[in-house]
């Protein structure tokens, strides 16, 4: 596991598979907020999804810094430059304590006036900005969580994250039922009982995530003694990586805010489909997030050793893992949908609904796992400038086909789905083009 200069199936899984899951874990924290509000109403439900989906643009940004933070990372850990890595991450902690608190008031003054002219339901204008006036409170945990996040998954200890993720979970489910149904001596607040459950499901994650490395942490080989200084220089020497891959993550995620837009204005039960159709994905996308997110950071360790080599390999060797959990997965999702989706509702027209683009969004999957894969491989080559370019260019494509294919032609909600193979080919040319050329050789980081 130390050695970054050679790949392996089974150095890629011990890395992956504890990433995966606490990924996984850490979506069913949406997960819960989409069963249990599923049991209130489709309003509730579709609040829950434009409100999550709207809080996740904001953690994108943090999510797009701490990537380029890992990036930094796990160079410095390949180049064995130990002593570098705490003062990276101790700097990306203050930015993103600055991020936050810039985000958090923005929110509370804009989103009212942003999403009354977004948003065509009162009733659902109404229930989202009660969960967005409890759930921003998270930013502010959640966007230190990204840091050591970005420390251990660059230092290839990743097995730590699940046991945090689940620690979270628990907390979360908990909350949930306590505060959306009124049990426990709580009152029922229904959507606020959700956002709150999941804002303070995060600080108990940023408090075990401060114990355990303060605890296990080789503080002297690190750099953690001297990482508390301010150091101006080195965050902007941060910013040249991670700028790129924040804006890049922010607009990802804003169009995919828009995809629900679009959705809304064919009514509200398209929403509730989409809605839940979305965790389904989320959930097989957490899988192919943690095998793209190992491949960059070994490729940025295996630079950082010099043996770049091992780029493609570690990209081929990656995807095949990928598909041999994906395949499985999809085959039963789409033999059994029923069953599935009832966890997430009970209301059986809706589950009816839902099947056609059930089986739209699994053959899209197949799609998304080498489009994520060749696009971390880029992004741990540091050349986060290019990475977001062929982003921007894939976006682009991306929201041309959901204004014309959903908003112009108004189609079934299935239907809709096809757009996430658009932004899955597009991406896939041209990631593929890119680390083909060599254009990506000699980046310092």
């Amino acid at each position: 596991m130390n050695n970054p200069s050679t790949v392996s199936y089974r150095k890629i899984w011990l890395m992956s598979y504890p990433l995966m899951i606490s990924l996984i874990i850490e979506h069913m924290i949406g997960l819960t907020d989409a069963i249990f509000l599923g049991r209130v109403g489709d309003v509730a439900l579709g609040a829950c999804a434009l409100g999550g989906v709207y809080y996740m643009a904001m953690f994108m940004l943090a999510f797009g810094f701490g990537f380029g933070a890992q990036i930094i990372i796990a160079r410095r850990n390949g180049e064995r430059r130990y002593n570098r890595i705490a003062p990276t991450m101790i700097q990306g902690c203050y930015f993103m304590l600055a991020l936050a608190l810039l985000l958090f008031f923005a929110s509370r003054y804009l989103s009212p006036s942003i999403l009354r002219h977004a948003i065509e339901s009162p009733q659902v204008f109404g229930a989202t900005m009660e969960y967005l006036h409890w759930r921003t409170y998270g930013v502010f945990f959640s966007f230190l969580c990204v840091m050591f996040r970005s420390y251990y998954v660059g230092i290839t200890q990743t097995k730590i994250l699940t046991v945090n993720s689940i620690v979270m979970l628990l907390s979360n489910v908990v909350l949930n039922y306590c505060l959306i149904f009124g049990k426990g001596g709580f009152p029922a607040m229904g959507v606020a009982g959700a956002a709150i459950a999941s804002s303070v499901a995060e600080a108990v994650s940023l408090v075990f995530f401060i114990i355990y490395t303060g605890i296990t942490a080789d503080k002297r080989k690190y750099g953690f003694r001297r990482a508390f200084t301010f150091r101006p220089q080195l965050l902007k020497g941060m910013l040249s990586i991670s700028g790129w891959t924040m804006v890049q993550s922010f607009l990802s995620v804003s169009v995919w805010f828009i995809f629900f837009l679009a959705i809304e204005h064919l009514g509200e039960r398209p929403l509730a489909v989409t809605n839940i159709v979305r965790n389904i994905a989320a959930m097989l996308i957490m899988i192919i997030s943690a095998f793209a997110t190992t491949a960059g950071a070994l490729i940025s360790n295996q630079i950082g050793a010099g043996e770049q080599r091992f780029l493609f390999k570690t990209c081929r060797m990656t995807l095949n893992l990928a598909y041999a959990l994906l395949i499985p997965l999809l085959i039963v999702l789409c033999l059994f949908p029923e069953p599935i989706l009832r966890i997430f509702t009970d209301n059986p027209s809706l589950i009816t609904a839902s099947i056609p683009s059930v089986y739209v969004m699994a053959t899209s999957t197949l799609i998304s796992a080498p489009a994520f894969i060749l696009f971390n491989a880029v992004s741990g080559t540091g050349n986060t400038r290019a990475g977001f370019v062929m982003e921007m260019i894939t976006l682009a494509v991306y929201t041309a086909a959901v204004y014309y294919g959903v908003i112009v032609l108004k189609p079934d909600v299935a239907l809709c789905w096809f757009s996430e193979h658009i932004y899955g080919i597009v991406l896939i040319s041209l990631t593929w083009w890119y680390l083909k050329s060599g254009r990506w050789r000699g980046k310092k980081v």
